[in-house]
């Protein structure tokens, strides 16, 4: 039995987390040891004897063999930290998971990754505003990082897909039992279409409150930057911008209605020195993400794409409001915003402010 696989066992035993499992691994020199550890020898290192109890009860019942077959049914991989997969961005965490479980594809371009967040009772102004933003971030290669919960960030996720683009999914619960239920096919979506769902929980964890702020640092740690959309003034999402900033990424949170109380979250943090966003170019420009935007010097000048050059012709007679190019062309308006958003950092087109562009 490798010691990965042990320190995949005693890992599962979630009431140890990251950092005393590191300190078990220290004082007895490897995983292996640790998890066959007597009851004496763990108290001695200072465990709480009731703690200790439990932890025998539960290595005892705890078939490592066993559980690793589950997972290769499952298709679902051990990833540790030594492990070349292991994603980049979570590396300099102070308390980044030691185990990570997988099922789809986790890819070193995924340094370049954005995690949009918000209430799960969106309004369709928060719909909108999400579905734009992942489309149009998801089109320039940057992966799409969010919770896989109703709203927000089912949003974000269905979006990045209809752009063709990787989204990473993390999960309070364990990869055996996506949550929540509706959103099952969402999963293997993302899946299918070359992104992966992630979670630090063992196969059959219950998912208890304290579950989501875990799994929000997650979130926030596999991304170079929070953008925050609607939230209530008490809620997750200002508890991922919070983990965000204790982690030094970047925070954006977009402006909404004042009278509405899911705006409440998005005014505090921009309040408290959030940056705000009202397009993809705030985002890009501020983490100096090139990505695919950065072409060769001919693909500055010339359009790429029919899309590109019948808005560059129908640009050519007036300026006009996106959702007047969407009626013309008969494209969805965030994948109208989209293409201009790129011609614009190509300098085919220029915004002019609410909503209008005109070709340059």
């Amino acid at each position: 039995m490798t010691d990965r696989k042990y320190l995949t066992a005693l890992y599962s035993f979630t009431q140890f987390g990251p950092a005393r499992t590191k300190l078990l691994i220290k004082y007895f020199g490897s995983a292996k040891n640790a998890w066959k550890a007597g009851t004496t020898e763990l108290i001695s290192v200072g465990l709480r004897k009731s703690l200790v109890n439990e932890f025998d009860v539960y290595r005892s019942k705890f078939n490592i063999q066993k559980y690793f077959q589950e997972l290769d049914r499952l298709s679902i991989k051990v990833i540790i930290r030594q492990d070349k997969e292991y994603p980049i961005n979570l590396l300099d965490l102070e308390n980044a998971p030691l185990v990570l479980y997988v099922r789809g594809n986790i890819k070193t371009g995924d340094v370049n990754s954005v995690a949009i967040v918000g209430t799960r009772k969106m309004t369709a102004y928060g719909r909108e505003v999400a579905t734009m933003l992942a489309y149009e971030l998801a089109s320039y290669g940057v992966t799409i990082v969010s919770g896989l919960a109703l709203g927000i960030d089912a949003a974000a996720h269905k979006a990045a897909i209809d752009a063709r683009g990787r989204c990473i999914a993390v999960l309070a619960s364990g990869l055996d039992r996506v949550t929540p239920a509706s959103n099952i096919n969402l999963a293997k979506d993302i899946i299918k279409n070359g992104g992966a769902i992630v979670s630090e929980s063992p196969l059959g964890a219950e998912i208890w409150r304290s579950s989501f702020p875990l799994r929000n640092r997650i979130i926030s740690g596999l991304a170079r930057a929070v953008i925050v959309v609607e939230g209530a003034k008490k809620s997750g999402t200002l508890l991922t911008a919070s983990a965000a900033a204790e982690q030094g990424r970047q925070v954006f949170a977009v402006p909404g209605q004042i009278t509405s109380p899911l705006s409440a979250a998005p005014h505090f943090l921009l309040k408290a020195g959030a940056k705000m966003v009202t397009n993809v170019s705030d985002i890009l420009e501020e983490l100096d993400m090139q990505l695919k935007v950065d072409r060769q010097a001919v693909e500055k000048v010339l359009p790429s794409g029919k899309d590109e050059e019948e808005l560059i012709k129908i640009l050519a007679n007036e300026q006009l409001h996106l959702d007047e190019l969407a009626r013309i062309t008969g494209l969805a308006v965030h994948e109208i915003s989209a293409r201009l958003t790129g011609m614009e950092l190509k300098g085919l087109v220029k915004s002019i402010g609410k909503g209008m562009y005109k070709k340059i």
